[in-house]
């Protein structure tokens, strides 16, 4: 049966379309915060931009799932990548004379697109994993956390990206370039994707997006207040506050600070994808049993939220923006992202472990939607929260929301037949 090797080719072209998409979205978040700061934009205002972007997420999710097991997996990555194109097309022709207000909305509506795109295209790279895996030996697992750690290192070379694209060339070309790129891509895909996804059945129905697995809907739950807390001081809070401690206001400063910034954030995300691909290891995957890993999943959450909780301490103890106090949030966030990457890539080998093949689609789009509800969560939050209470508000906020997602780790089960109650 030649199934493998079709298999194997078709996760490659999936990683690979994956990889320039996610490089293009980690440099257009980076771009439009950096840019409407610049502009005069505060952090609520920030928020808001990337509100709609989660919001489109949470409901992309649930109807790509069914969109996918209905059409084909394949029909929603191209799908998602032509959208992105559109998306960064549009973002170029924002006039810079508009009223703040007029300009929120247009770019709330061009990241809503975006997150569209980025939603369906995620959907099908992880779904592809439970369908072109090898089985035994922990292959799920190491599969998943390669296409997962690898997107993440990229997406961190695509804030890097972004920051050096607004110095140089400014906003609208820097967006255009990425278009014109992203679209080459998209073509190149089209042409050489080999078989190994499936087509999609037509009796799929949206209902079954809906899981009645407890195991799903808890990790779901637990997903939502993981990214909640990472989104809560990444989004808005930490980049302005670097901002702040960085710039002298001069247009060289800005390019100073925007190039330091992207550098940091580049840092996280890489960081972040290399733990996550090596986190098979870390755990020691292909030895353990399942109910090992599912327990696993709660300690790591409670570890993960030590490190917010000193954060908000330390920031506690500081009257201001001090070296020390920037020298120990880079520091610690690190450790977060380290921390954090164990727990997101645990949840994505669990998620499609607990799923089965034939509503593979629907299971990862439901969880999928968990998680962009916890991103827009902890977007909005990001904003409002530091610009009430600062460092300490929002680090604390990420705290509590690690608790809750220790909590509904902890409702995991190995046992299969668990159901959710009606």
């Amino acid at each position: 049966m030649s199934a493998r090797p079709d298999g194997l080719s078709a996760y490659v072209a999936v990683t690979a379309a994956y990889w320039a998409f996610m490089l293009t979205d980690g440099a257009l978040r980076m771009l439009v915060l950096l840019h409407f700061h610049t502009l005069g934009f505060t952090p609520v205002q920030l928020a808001y931009l990337f509100v709609l972007y989660e919001i489109a997420g949470m409901i992309t999710n649930l109807a790509a799932g069914w969109i996918a097991a209905r059409f084909g997996l394949t029909s929603t990555l191209y799908a998602g990548l032509a959208i992105q194109v559109v998306a960064l097309v549009a973002l170029a022709r924002l006039d810079p004379d508009w009223a703040i207000g007029l300009s929120v909305a247009y770019v709330m509506l061009v990241q809503g697109a975006s997150g569209v795109a980025k939603d369906l295209a995620k959907m099908s790279s992880k779904s592809a994993v439970k369908i072109l895996a090898p089985a035994g030996q922990g292959g799920l697992f190491r599969w998943v956390a390669l296409l997962t750690g690898s997107k993440n290192a990229v997406k961190g070379l695509g804030f890097l990206l972004g920051a050096a694209l607004l110095a140089t060339l400014g906003f609208a070309w820097a967006v255009l370039a990425m278009a014109a790129v992203l679209a080459a891509i998209l073509v190149a895909v089209l042409i050489v994707m080999p078989p190994g996804l499936p087509k999609g059945r037509k009796g799929a129905k949206f209902s079954e997006v809906f899981s009645k697995s407890a195991n799903v809907n808890w990790l779901s739950a637990a997903r939502v207040f993981l990214f909640g807390a990472r989104d809560v001081w990444f989004v808005v809070g930490i980049p302005i506050y670097f901002y702040a401690v960085l710039s002298d206001g001069t247009e060289a400063g800005n390019r100073a600070a925007f190039f330091l910034i992207g550098s940091f954030m580049a840092l996280w995300i890489i960081l972040y994808g290399a733990v996550q691909a090596a986190a098979p290891r870390l755990l020691r995957a292909a030895l353990r049993p399942e109910a090992e890993l599912v327990h696993a999943a709660r300690g790591w959450a409670w570890g993960l939220f030590l490190v917010p909780a000193a954060l908000a301490v330390a920031a506690l103890l500081s009257p201001g923006p001090q070296a020390w106090l920037t020298a120990t949030l880079v520091a610690g966030l690190l450790v977060f992202g380290a921390i954090f990457a164990v727990n997101s890539s645990l949840h994505s080998y669990l998620i499609l472990d607990f799923t089965r093949a034939e509503r593979v689609t629907m299971d990862v789009g439901f969880y999928y939607m968990a998680n962009a509800a916890g991103r827009l969560l902890g977007t909005v939050l990001s904003g409002l929260t530091y610009q009430l209470g600062g460092l300490a508000l929002m680090l604390g906020t990420a705290a509590v929301m690690l608790t809750a997602s220790a909590l509904a780790a902890g409702r995991l089960r190995a046992d299969r037949s668990v159901e959710a109650p009606a």
